[in-house]
């Protein structure tokens, strides 16, 4: 008999009369549902009949063994392409190559799906999917192998350890819990393989910009192998004086007791030193009065440090050649600490919208930490019943995010008080004098922990009706709690709530290289913080339609996907008592739009990626702005959603003096985009190029040259108000050479 111990401790606040007891309740009733969940995936095996292995199972079978030839992901099962009823667009390592790409916000680019977010001075990835983002004010969730671990504070996320990256689009909440409408996106990381390989690469580009990547891997038995994936960067800025600092690793072990089982052991690690940068800023709404290089902090702050310590660990387990379970657990700590001098956005403390030269900024002390932890069992297969075959994925989930907040502000009053310069820590923008004042010390406005934790059980079967057509349904319930300990009023609140999200999915294999599909599907996202009467909120809540053709083309050369969306939103958090700045979650938002997908070979050798979306993204009520407590008209369109991207990379790979050479380029566009929430001030559309070439100059050095903004255009990736707005990096070249051995 298995025996589970709770995963979870309870909360560092010290519990309110009866929060204790109801605290463990849940852990306990957690323990309960992911132990029957396991037992109840053991013991439906036997009963279950069995189906012949459909291609692309990850084993193989004789009479006498069994030999694994790859993992599953997690909550994916076994489907092909044309037979998953929502658009997936998978950036495979080559693709991420060409591209150039070392972070994330760079791979995303890639999909035109995508928008980029108020970034928190370039704290860490904000990212809209189909033109919802979550939580404004923590990093956009992402998952890595199929666990939530975008949470937390560690800074903007490396491409060192990452193989691949997936962009799932539409709701996934019926398996994955808790998350965006829009999607979301799962990062697959380099994992041991049995076969002794390594890469030693350095670069070096504009800026000053200097980095060196390592990458071995090897079996050290016939049942054990080591992978070892670091870098480490320091680099200067096209912006004036910042310049940050990165290290990271990411080791990882691979054991094979049996040639049934696998066991996978990683450790993310990763210090950041970056600037808090908030970027320049439109004057009477006007962008370009001061040069894109402008930096608007001040240089004595010192840099933000950001931390991260991760561990997963995931069991594979094939019971047969339709049958798998997956075990998996995860922990991530992160931190975020530091000083920022940032533009003040209240009009009535600015005094740049005064006499246009002078602006009032504030001084912020930071010091964030979040620790997540995520439990899961999981089980797959397939099997015969009625005559119909059926694929199913069912299993439990449990996760605990706790986010630890402290946050001090000096702040100048009122231009009516009339303050003085050292008051407002003013910066003349046209002609910055730094450190022209003493640094004021920031006094204490924020102190609190908040908790969420959740466990959930989900199904999903899709089943085949006849040769051509097949049905998903899935659902998932989650138990949820949320507890806000503010540590600065003495105050404790606690909500909790069950939530089911449905699924539902159709797809018509029309013809071999063709299918059609529509789904239906629900997601929630709890709020965090109180009402005006110390009240949790209701989760945000959308409900998602997507139809759509998977196709290839040139005899499965190229392969495609057509969408159409409309997501509907409801229980935005928004301000409902201007004057108090109190909250409420009664804010409706709604995206609709069209997405094209192709990539394959055009021709032997010529490979292509390109990728467009039309999103219209909009408020559907009149509220007020959550941060700022002005009107927002029913029809708004959203902070930061273009209304058309295009992303296009063609890579052609040939042979210069008998060795391998590769070129090509990659164009982006991003039409224009609201560029502050309660205004007309817009960011303008810009369209960027790049290019690249590598050679193999011996058969284990490649020499790459990549110039990006080749046409040096003026942009600007995202913003949250006219006087925070991030400027594009100018043209900027990188040479690099990569060692193998």
């Amino acid at each position: 008999m298995l025996a589970c111990e709770p995963l979870f401790r309870p909360i560092q606040a010290p519990p309110a009369a009866g929060h204790f007891e109801t605290h463990m309740t849940h852990l306990h009733r957690t323990a309960r549902l992911l132990c029957s969940s396991t037992a109840l995936a053991a013991a439906s095996l036997p009963a279950l009949a069995q189906a012949p292995a459909q291609p692309g199972t990850a084993i193989t079978a004789s009479p006498n063994t069994v030999t694994v030839t790859g993992t599953r992901q997690a909550y994916r099962g076994d489907f092909k392409r044309l037979e998953t009823p929502q658009a997936d667009s998978a950036i495979d390592a080559e693709t991420l190559r060409a591209s150039g790409a070392v972070d994330l916000n760079q791979a995303l680019s890639l999909s035109a799906s995508v928008a980029r977010q108020n970034n928190f001075g370039g704290l860490w990835n904000a990212f809209a999917l189909r033109g919802f983002v979550g939580d404004e004010n923590l990093p956009s969730n992402y998952l890595v192998n199929g666990f939530n671990a975008g949470r937390g504070f560690g800074g903007p996320r490396d491409l060192s350890g990452i193989e691949s990256v997936e962009v799932l689009k539409g709701p996934r909440a019926a398996l994955f819990g808790r998350g965006e409408p829009g999607g979301t996106v799962n990062l697959v990381t380099k994992r041991p393989t049995f076969k002794t390989a390594g890469e030693f690469k350095l670069s070096a580009g504009s800026f000053e910009t200097y980095r060196a990547d390592g990458d071995w891997t090897s079996p050290l038995s016939d049942a054990l192998a080591v992978r070892l994936v670091g870098f480490f960067e320091d680099a200067g800025s096209f912006r004036d004086t910042v310049q940050t600092r990165k290290v990271g690793a990411s080791p990882s072990l691979a054991w094979r007791p049996s040639p049934r089982t696998q066991l996978v052991y990683e450790l993310e690690y990763s210090r950041q030193e970056l600037p808090f940068d908030r970027g320049v800023l439109a004057i009477n709404g006007t962008l370009g009065r001061i040069p894109a290089s402008r930096f608007l902090g001040e240089p004595g702050d010192g840099p933000i440090r950001a931390d991260v310590l991760g561990h997963q660990l995931e069991l594979q387990h094939d019971f047969s050649r339709d049958w798998s379970a997956l075990l998996g657990l995860t922990t991530r700590r992160t931190s975020l600490e530091g000083f920022s001098t940032e533009a003040e956005l209240a009009t009535n403390r600015q005094r740049l919208l005064v006499d246009g030269q002078t602006l009032t900024r504030q001084r912020r002390f930071r010091d964030y930490d979040a620790n997540y932890r995520v439990l899961r069992a999981e089980l797959n297969g397939r099997f015969v019943l009625a005559g119909l075959q059926h694929r199913v994925i069912l299993g439990a989930d449990a996760d605990r995010f706790e986010n630890d907040q402290v946050f001090l502000r000096a702040r100048a009053p009122s231009l009516a008080s009339n303050p003085t310069p050292v008051q407002q820590q003013a910066i003349n923008v046209f002609s910055p004098v730094y450190g022209a004042y003493t640094l004021p010390t920031p006094t204490p406005l924020t102190n609190r922990v908040e908790t969420q934790q959740s466990v959930g059980l989900f199904v999903q079967d899709q089943i085949s009706l006849g040769e051509r057509v097949q049905l998903r349904v899935g659902a998932r319930l989650d138990d949820y709690e949320q507890t806000l300990n503010d540590r600065a009023s003495n105050r404790i609140t606690q909500q909790d709530d069950r939530r089911w999200s449905p699924q539902l999915g159709l797809v018509l294999q029309a013809s071999p290289t063709l299918a059609l599909y529509a789904t239906y599907g629900e997601n929630f996202r709890p709020l965090s913080g109180t009402d005006a009467r110390g009240n949790g909120f209701e989760p945000n809540q959308s409900t998602s339609i997507e139809a759509g053709a998977k196709f290839s083309l040139a005899g499965g050369a190229i392969d495609g996907n057509l969408a159409l969306f409309n997501v509907k939103q409801k229980n935005i958090l928004v301000t409902d008592d201007p004057g108090a700045l109190t909250l409420a979650a009664i804010g409706q938002a709604r995206s609709r739009g069209l997405e094209l997908d192709l990539h394959g070979e055009l021709a032997p050798g010529l490979s292509l990626w390109a990728s467009y979306a039309f999103v219209d993204a909009k408020t559907r009520n009149t509220f007020n702005d959550a941060n700022f407590g002005a009107p927002v008209p029913a029809g708004t369109r959203l902070l930061n959603v273009p209304r058309h991207s295009l992303s296009l990379q063609l890579v052609q790979a040939t042979q210069l003096a008998g060795r391998g050479l590769q070129f090509g380029g990659g164009l982006q566009h991003v039409s224009e985009r609201s560029g502050e929430f309660i205004t007309r001030f817009e960011l303008p559309a810009y369209t960027l190029v790049r290019a690249f070439a590598a050679w193999d100059i011996t058969r284990s050095t490649t020499l790459r040259l990549d110039v990006d903004n080749l046409f040096d255009k003026v942009h600007y990736t995202n913003s949250f108000s006219a006087l925070w707005v991030q400027p594009g990096t100018p043209r900027s070249a990188r040479l690099s050479a990569a060692f193998r051995f």
